[in-house]
């Protein structure tokens, strides 16, 4: 006899089948592989490595590894859950199913809440390097860009996935580009520059604030692979997507690793340690400050387009993000069923509007910051990360029998349960002390306990699913 869970998933297949609220089935793996990178590379990569760096010294490598050790696990996790049953919840879904209505629910409008809060303040960022541009008031810029995300978000997946996979696209060039300079200063190979070596990696020492600075720099770094679990909610719309996760959650895990660790270990061999720090414009980026010691003429100008592109790319993929999580609740009636709809795409109009209602909301009171609540909310950002990887390794342990046993484990599994998943717990309990010891981070375990038991109460009083 099948479990509780498989007959949920079944349910909620069944109900996302239906003519008037069923997805469109147009992205391809390169669009899902592309979604991840461009979600995970934002303008934290370009500006924000050197806080880490700066905290940890040469060994915020160790922090990065850290990190992408979790990451991995979970995504491996969670790979194999989206591709034995694909949709549009995800995370959602998988935690319904393991814990019931409360889990779902919450972890559907936490991580709901948490890209919305993202989106905003990526949207704003961008809006202000613009608005220096063309010498206007950024909101001008910020409203132009979210009415043109609306049309993309609105047409068909597949046009959306082709958008998306051309943002990421260039962002992922320039880092490959900025790899191979890179490389050829540290060697000398380029005219006018010498063999660096490590002379700067090693000058003051691996860890030369002891203990205390590499923890403060994991603490800098915990979150920089946040996003990619955007994959998992775009594959319910891939052709294929067992096949889909599979090849995706791959690629995107390994190459985020590529991609930071190598920036990172360019950055400490060709810059003085005392020279890193954190950037509040493109010109400080470590990555332009290094590019224009291999003589790139514009690199100011180009930095700054490479990060309003990383931040409207995720902000795009944010929006899409948001949408689904909304359709698929709405289908377990945690939202209002008018976001169950879909048009004859298969694009959940209704939903991508609300997504597009609350871009403005988040972006309005990014400029209008209001004392106090906008701290609070950006603090329960970190936090609400931490919540969902937590249930994600714990739904996993609670739903791998259950893939065993009714011969659901496609090609994507992760080995060793329960273990690979109590590792994962571990380190996240390791990082949750870490932040509680921490003044700095301390607020943001307050604000997401303070968020998380709102959305947990809110569920008792939402209509059940059936």
């Amino acid at each position: 006899m099948h479990s509780f869970g498989l007959h949920q998933a079944k349910v909620i297949s069944m109900t996302q089948s239906d003519h008037s609220t069923s997805l469109g089935k147009g992205l391809k793996t390169r669009h899902l592989t592309m979604m991840g990178l461009g979600s995970a590379i934002g303008a934290g990569l370009f500006l924000g490595t050197g806080v880490g760096i700066q905290a940890a010294g040469p060994a915020v490598i160790l922090g990065y590894i850290f990190a992408g050790l979790v990451v991995v696990l979970l995504m491996q996790m969670l790979g194999e859950l989206a591709a034995a049953r694909p949709n549009s919840g995800s995370f959602s879904v998988y935690a319904q199913q393991a814990f019931g209505h409360w889990a779902g629910f919450s972890i559907g409008w936490l991580y709901w809440f948490l890209l919305t809060m993202v989106m905003g303040a990526e949207m704003t960022g961008a809006a202000a390097i613009m608005g220096q541009w063309f010498g206007v008031d950024p909101w001008i810029p910020a409203f132009i860009c979210v009415v043109g995300f609306a049309i993309v978000n609105l047409a068909q997946v597949r046009g959306f996935g082709e958008f998306e996979f051309w943002f990421a696209f260039v962002k992922v060039a320039v880092i490959v580009a900025f790899l191979i300079i890179g490389v050829l200063l540290v060697f000398g190979l380029l005219p006018g520059t010498e063999f660096v070596g490590t002379k700067n990696f090693l000058a003051h020492g691996f860890m030369p604030n002891g203990v205390s600075g590499l923890a403060a720099g994991l603490l800098a770094v915990a979150f920089a692979f946040g996003g990619i679990e955007l994959v998992t909610i775009a594959a319910a719309e891939s052709e294929n997507p067992a096949s889909a996760i599979a090849t995706a959650v791959r690629s995107v895990i390994w190459r985020i690793s590529l991609f930071y660790l190598g920036s990172v270990l360019i950055i400490i061999l060709l810059l003085p340690y005392e020279a890193i720090g954190g950037a509040k414009t493109a010109a400080e980026s470590p990555f332009a400050v290094i590019l224009g010691m291999a003589n790139i003429p514009g690199v100011v100008g180009f930095m700054e387009a490479v990060i309003v592109l990383a931040l409207l790319s995720a902000f795009n993929a944010q929006i899409y993000g948001t949408s689904r999580l909304v359709h698929s609740l709405a289908l377990r009636k945690d939202a209002p069923q008018i976001f169950a709809k879909t048009n004859h795409q298969g694009v959940p109009m209704n939903a991508v509007l609300l997504s597009m209602f609350f871009a403005f909301a988040s972006v309005g009171l990014q400029f209008w910051n209001p004392p106090g609540l906008l701290t609070f909310l950006l603090n329960a950002v970190g936090g609400c990360l931490i919540v969902l990887w937590v249930m994600i390794a714990a739904s996993w342990i609670k739903l791998h029998p259950q893939l065993v046993r009714n011969n659901e484990i496609t090609t994507v599994r992760m080995a060793g349960h329960p273990w690979s998943a109590i590792i994962c717990l571990i380190l996240l309990g390791i990082l949750v002390a870490l932040m509680l010891f921490d003044a700095g981070s301390r607020p943001q375990i307050t604000a997401v306990a303070v968020v998380f038991a709102v959305t947990v109460a809110l569920s008792f009083f939402s209509r059940k699913k059936a």
